[in-house]
C-alpha cells in the first residue's frame, strides 16, 4: 500500500528549542515510523540556528517570517506572515492529511485550504488560547475573534489531538468540540537527550536551573524574589535561566535590584547543553501563574528534570502539574509566591535534600522513560491518525 502523505503545519519547529518543537518532531518521526511520507511546513530558524535534517526521516519546507523583538513568531502580524504563506502552499501541496498546530489563525488557514482541497485535517491542541486571552489585557473583540478561530479550527477538524484529559475537557467547554473525536497524547520530553548520564556544566557553586520560555504567564520572577530571601544563608547559590521570552527584560531588572550577583541569564541553549545544566542542578524550576488560563498545563520542564534525574520545584496552582510532581515524587510543588518557593529552595539545599536528590536520580529517570517519552507519545498519536479514524469521521 502506498504510504499516506502527511503535512505538519507549524510556526515553530526544531532547532528552535521549545516544547512544541520537540513534540512535533516526535510526531513527525512517529508518522515516518508508521510508513507515511512526512513533510513539515514551518518557518526558517531564528538567527544563529542552523537547520539540520539530514539524518531525519521527514522533509521540511521552511518559509521566511516576521519575528518579534525576542525572535519569536508571536503576535498577529507575525502569525499572519506565516499563515498566508501556509495557506498558499497548502493549496498546491499533495497531501492526504494535514496536521495543524496553533495559533488558531494557522488553524483557520489549514481549515480553509483543506476545505478547498477536500481533505481532512487534524487540530493539535496543546493549549486553549481563548481561555488564556480571558486573563490578558486585550480588547474583548480580540477574545471573541480568538474564540471563533479556535472553535472553527477544532470543530471542523476530522480529529483533535490534545496533551491531557484536562486540556481536552477545557477545549470541549470553550469550543463545543465533541470529546469522542479527541485523542490524548500526553506531553513529555526526548528521553534520548535528557538522561541522567552525560556531561554536566562545569560550575563550582550550587545552582538552580530554569530552562524554557519566560513569558508573563510563567511568572518566573518568583524564583528571583525567592532566591534573594535565601542568599544571606547561601551566598554562593545561583539561578541559571536558559531561554528567552517577553518577560526577560523585566526579570533582568528584578535580578539587578534584588540579587545582582546570583542570577545568570544564559540565553537560548541547544537541548544537549540544557540537559547538561539540568543534570548538575540542585533542582530544576518550573512555574505557571495561577488563573491565567494555563492551570491545565503540565510544563515540559517537569519532564525534562525528571528524565535527567533532577528534582523539580514547581510554583503554581494546586492543579494537574502540582499533582504530577507530588504523586510521582518528582520534587516539591508549592504556591506561586516567593515565601513558599524560598522554603522549597532551602529544603533542596540542606544536606538531607542533596542526599535525597542523588538517591532519587535513577528512580525519577526511570519514571520519565516509562511515562513521559515524547517518542512513544508521537508514535501513538501518529498511529491513531493513520488508523482510518479521520477518513471515517469525514464521510
Amino acid at each position: 500500500m502506498k504510504p499516506r502523505k502527511v503535512v505538519i503545519v507549524t510556526r515553530i519547529f526544531t532547532p528552535e528549542p521549545a516544547a512544541a518543537s520537540f513534540r512535533l518532531r516526535a510526531l513527525a518521526r512517529g508518522f515516518a515510523a508508521e510508513g507515511a511520507e512526512v513533510t513539515v511546513l514551518t518557518t526558517r530558524p531564528p538567527r544563529g540556528m542552523s537547520d539540520t535534517t539530514a539524518a531525519e526521516s521527514y522533509s521540511e519546507i521552511r518559509v521566511p517570517v516576521l519575528r518579534d523583538a525576542y525572535d519569536y513568531v508571536r503576535g498577529i502580524p507575525q502569525y499572519l506572515s506565516f499563515d498566508i504563506q501556509a495557506f498558499a502552499r497548502l493549496l498546491v501541496m499533495d497531501a492526504d492529511i494535514v496536521i495543524s498546530e496553533p495559533p488558531p489563525t494557522t488553524g483557520l488557514a489549514v481549515w480553509a485550504s483543506s476545505a478547498l482541497r477536500r481533505r481532512p485535517y487534524i487540530w493539535y491542541n496543546p493549549d486553549v488560547w481563548t481561555s488564556a486571552t480571558l486573563t490578558m489585557d486585550v480588547p474583548r473583540i480580540v477574545t471573541e475573534l480568538m474564540r471563533l478561530a479556535e472553535t472553527v479550527s477544532a470543530r471542523r477538524a476530522g480529529g483533535v489531538i490534545t496533551v491531557s484529559e484536562a486540556m481536552g475537557a477545557e477545549l470541549a467547554e470553550v469550543t463545543g468540540v465533541k470529546r469522542d473525536k479527541m485523542f490524548v497524547a500526553e506531553n513529555g520530553i526526548d528521553t534520548d537527550i535528557f538522561t541522567p548520564d552525560g556531561p554536566t556544566e562545569e560550575l563550582t557553586e550550587p545552582y538552580f536551573v530554569y530552562a524554557g520560555s519566560m513569558s508573563e504567564w510563567q511568572g518566573a520572577d518568583v524564583f528571583i524574589d525567592a532566591l534573594a530571601r535565601i542568599v544571606p544563608e547561601h551566598p554562593d547559590v545561583k539561578i541559571h535561566f536558559l531561554g528567552r521570552g517577553s518577560d526577560v527584560e523585566r526579570m533582568e531588572r528584578v535580578a539587578r535590584e534584588v540579587a545582582p550577583d546570583n542570577v545568570v541569564f544564559d540565553g537560548m541553549q541547544p537541548p544537549e547543553r540544557t540537559a547538561a545544566f539540568t543534570r548538575g542542578a540542585v533542582a530544576a524550576l518550573a512555574s505557571i501563574v495561577p488563573g491565567r488560563g494555563y492551570d491545565f498545563s503540565k510544563p515540559t520542564k517537569l519532564y525534562a528534570a525528571a528524565a535527567c534525574g533532577t528534582p523539580v520545584i514547581y510554583a503554581g496552582a494546586r492543579g494537574v502539574a502540582a499533582q504530577l510532581v507530588t504523586d510521582n515524587d518528582l520534587g516539591q510543588a508549592v504556591g506561586h509566591n516567593a515565601a513558599e518557593v524560598a522554603a522549597a529552595m532551602r529544603t533542596a539545599l540542606e544536606p538531607s535534600g542533596l542526599h535525597d536528590r542523588d538517591a532519587g536520580v535513577r528512580r525519577r529517570s526511570d519514571w520519565a522513560r516509562a511515562h513521559a517519552s515524547l517518542g512513544a507519545s508521537g508514535r501513538a498519536a501518529a498511529a491513531w491518525v493513520l488508523s482510518g479514524f479521520v477518513r471515517n469521521r469525514s464521510r
